[in-house]
């Protein structure tokens, strides 16, 4: 190039959009020797020739972006000035530029070198010849971190297969270890049996008879258990007999996540699947389930939630004048809802007005109503148990009595903690308290029970239940009362299970076992005890199918068991 090439019309820049420059080096190398042969040379020809007398660097642009790629003598360090060897930038003193040759340099670099040369030795190229290039960002290969990325990368995903693999052998260790804690249960249990059928070697001819009897019913009703879930943090649970599906409410994993629901398959070990549930709707207090794939639960947030079992959304959701504590659907109407508040309210509601409830219904106290069951009478109205702490009551949804009544015969009984109803009609109903909290100065003594059965031990404290009779279309008349261990902390759930011939069993998680105890109806003699949990029983729950399968669901904070009843 002549020395005059710096007369050359100076090139306009221009703004356009900026371009992506990705420099790539080629795999060979000039060798250290050569940039002292060449020492003479580059200072007569400037910069052009410290990349490489040979070497090529061009600049193409497609579709927006321009790659930079260096020739032969170009080196590997690019993209890097060929002057001073150190990494150009997109913009600033050093910026990445080019002469009118076409070799691209660092900006700082192109200039120091038009004063070192100064007039003796002028480059073929002048000041105004400097072309800035516009690069948004600069990427630079490099081959060691890119190796590095890869193995990282492989090792992580090693990693994961082998936690994946040891998680799966810790369920299978806990599952290996609850059938063992079952097996010797069962064992112990059968000694027991055993030995109370003998004191001193001989027969005692009483329990030999009501062992008797209770093998003949067993046949007649039988619990098999289907299938164990290892859940965690769970509370309450509903069940879907006809898509055998249930709902388990609980909080997320993290400390302040919000309570989530998760929905199970009753017959696939894999078939948990975790639903967010709307902000601000808190824990979930009771879970129905309710025809035609939905559900309805209220929680302590303030909301009655209709929930889609087929898409997994809350399609409704009520606002609460207090907590939700409860809920139920009703067996004649496949449109309305109840639910009982923390301050003692029932609430009627009909889906198909979605902007308030139907009634609003004072109760008795303003303790929070923990048990809601829809149920007809003999002349077919609308009736609806409910229990609060004062004890079981009956609520006409269908007249005009605006607040419930409490059942003949259940005052001052203790703490009422739970209510199970035979559906439909609820003509068996079974109350379960425990003693109240007595003062040191309270000189009221409580009400003596005579257990009907063996007075469990273990934790808990000792309450009872009471059988309830349907005498009239609207009364009923207190029956049997048994001992039981229950909750001093929670108010607890309970069944009544149909099994033929007009037969029922009473359910309970007994706080002694961790597990559920099973009685005969109306007698309440021990019918059996269920496979035990390590924790209490939080939930239990009984459901049957439109096409006759029936289900016992019994749920603790670590575990799920699900039962058919046959």
């Amino acid at each position: 190039m002549p020395s005059g090439s710096g007369s050359r019309r100076r090139r306009p820049r221009r703004a356009g959009p900026r371009l992506t420059v990705v420099l790539v080096s080629s795999s060979s190398s000039d060798e250290e020797g050569g940039e002292e042969e060449e020492e003479e040379e580059e200072e007569s020809e400037g910069p052009r020739r410290r990349g490489g007398g040979g070497g090529e660097a061009r600049v193409s642009a497609t579709e927006g972006k321009a790659v930079v790629s260096g020739g032969e003598a170009e080196g590997p360090n690019l993209p890097s000035c060929p002057i001073c060897m150190l990494a150009w930038t997109a913009d600033g003193a050093h910026r990445v530029s080019c002469i009118p040759c076409g070799h691209v340099y660092g900006r700082y670099c192109l200039e120091r070198w038009l004063l070192q040369c100064g007039k003796k030795k002028a480059p073929r190229y002048k000041e105004n010849n400097i072309i800035n290039l516009y690069v948004p960002e600069i990427a630079v290969p490099n081959n060691d971190l890119e190796t590095q990325v890869l193995l990282l990368r492989e090792k992580n995903e090693s990693l994961e297969k082998q936690q994946a693999k040891l998680l799966e052998e810790i369920k299978e260790h806990k599952r290996q270890i609850m059938l063992h804690q079952n097996v010797i249960y069962e064992s112990t249990s059968k000694k027991q049996k055993m030995t109370e059928l003998t004191s001193d070697g001989t027969p005692d001819a009483e329990p030999i008879a009501s062992l008797t009897e209770d093998i003949d019913h067993r046949n007649l009703c039988s619990f098999v258990l289907q299938n164990e879930f290892l859940v965690d943090g769970a509370r309450v649970m509903g069940i879907d007999a006809s898509s055998q599906v249930i709902l388990t409410s609980g909080r997320g994993p993290g400390v302040g996540a919000e309570h989530i629901l998760t929905k199970i398959s009753m017959f696939a070990r894999q078939g948990m699947q975790k639903i967010d549930l709307p902000p601000d709707t808190k824990a979930i207090r009771d879970i129905c389930i309710l025809p035609r794939g939905h559900a309805v639960f209220a929680s302590l947030g303030r909301k009655l939630s209709l929930f889609s079992m087929a898409t997994n959304n809350v399609v409704l959701q009520y606002n609460l004048p207090a907590p939700g504590w409860s809920c139920s659907g009703d067996h004649t109407s496949s449109t309305h809802l109840y639910t009982g508040l923390q301050n003692g309210m029932l609430l009627v509601f009909d889906i198909r007005q979605t902007s308030a409830p139907l009634h609003c219904m004072m109760g008795l106290s303003t303790h929070p109503v923990h048990t809601i069951r829809s149920a007809v009478d003999g002349s077919g109205s609308r009736k609806v148990f409910s229990a609060s702490s004062i004890g079981p009551c009956i609520w006409d949804v269908d007249g005009g009595e605006d607040r419930p009544n409490l059942l003949s015969g259940m005052e001052n009984q203790g703490v009422c903690i739970s209510l199970a109803c035979a559906p439909p009609s609820s003509d068996l109903l079974v109350a379960s308290y425990r003693p109240k909290v007595e003062l040191p100065d309270d000189s009221a003594t409580p009400q003596a029970i005579t257990p009907q059965s063996p007075a469990p031990t273990g934790s808990g404290k000792l309450g009872h239940h009471t059988l309830l009779r349907r005498a009239a279309t609207t009364s009923f008349a207190k029956d049997q009362t048994c001992s039981g261990n229950v909750s001093d902390l929670r108010m607890s759930k309970s069944a009544i299970i149909p099994c033929g011939g007009n037969q029922h069993l009473f359910a309970y998680g007994d706080e002694s076992l961790y597990g559920v105890r099973t009685w005969r109806l109306p007698s309440f003699q021990t019918y059996t005890d269920l496979r035990p949990h390590r924790q209490p029983i939080l939930d239990l729950r009984f459901a049957e199918s439109s096409t006759g399968e029936r289900y016992l669901g019994c749920l603790s904070a670590e575990k799920l068991q699900v039962f058919t009843v046959r």
